[in-house]
């Protein structure tokens, strides 16, 4: 893939793969704004109702619709056609009170999957870093670049932020961004592959080999037909706790 920055505008042969836009005819497409997801890894909100949803024929008709504030991207309405769309985010149509979630899928990459207005208010975000910030709280900093700030009563043992790790995964509420629960990545929790050959494959992990960097770490993954998947340590998305069934609906046939 061609490189994307730099430029304000994007060739059509230089966009990712995985957008349904190689078909079109044009040079130019749409470049994601920056945003919470960077733009390798993510869809233009234009993109997604024209060429996905089949809302609009045309960018034109694309941008007005997305204008008016029929779409909201984790329960808050985006006007900009350009807004990046990733990795489990939360669409809303809601004139039509659609909801889909970003998920991984063998071969696309990434999918809308249909998902029920229950399961809209709630999102997965996978722990990518931690920090200690003023007054000796902690923040969370996750995959789509949220914040999420732990409390503690005392700097010296911050007892509230020891359960949440990083790689480890939260389920937050939307739009509030409250925690409703936390799965760890470790064996036998529930993960789904988000990157590589075996993107979009569900499976238990079953051992995690440390070496230098995420990267070169190996985690071996069992699948609902007892085969084994090796993946980088990078592209593991935890979805359950151990023994728990996934916290968000996966297409048929992904997990049971």
């Amino acid at each position: 893939m061609a490189r994307m920055g730099g430029r304000r505008h994007l060739k059509t042969y230089a966009a990712p793969k995985f957008w349904p836009v190689r078909e079109r005819v044009g040079v130019f497409t749409v470049k994601p704004s920056p945003g919470p997801h960077p733009a390798s890894r993510s869809i233009p909100l234009l993109i997604v109702v024209r060429d996905i949803l089949g809302y609009a024929k045309t960018a034109r008709e694309a941008r007005k619709l997305i204008g008016r504030g029929y779409f909201k991207v984790d329960g808050r309405v985006r006007r900009d056609y350009k807004y990046p769309v990733g990795l489990m985010d939360v669409l809303e149509v809601t004139e039509t009170e659609e909801y889909y979630r970003v998920i991984p899928y063998p071969t696309k990459f990434m999918i809308l999957h249909p998902i029920t207005k229950e399961e809209a208010y709630f999102k997965l975000g996978r722990i990518e870093n931690k920090s200690t910030v003023s007054g000796g709280h902690i923040q969370l900093h996750l995959h789509d670049g949220r914040n999420i700030l732990i409390k503690v009563s005392d700097p010296m043992k911050p007892v509230e932020a020891e359960p949440y790790r990083t790689l480890g995964t939260l389920k937050i509420s939307l739009p509030g961004q409250e925690i409703l629960d936390y799965a760890p990545l470790e064996k036998e929790s529930l993960a789904i592959i988000v990157g590589g050959r075996n993107v979009g494959r569900v499976g238990r992990i079953i051992d995690v080999h440390k070496a230098m960097g995420r990267k070169r770490s190996i985690v071996t993954l069992e699948d609902k037909n007892g085969d084994k998947i090796q993946t980088s340590l990078s592209y593991v998305f935890v979805i359950a706790k151990p023994g728990e069934d996934p916290w968000i609906s996966l297409p048929e046939g992904a997990w049971k």
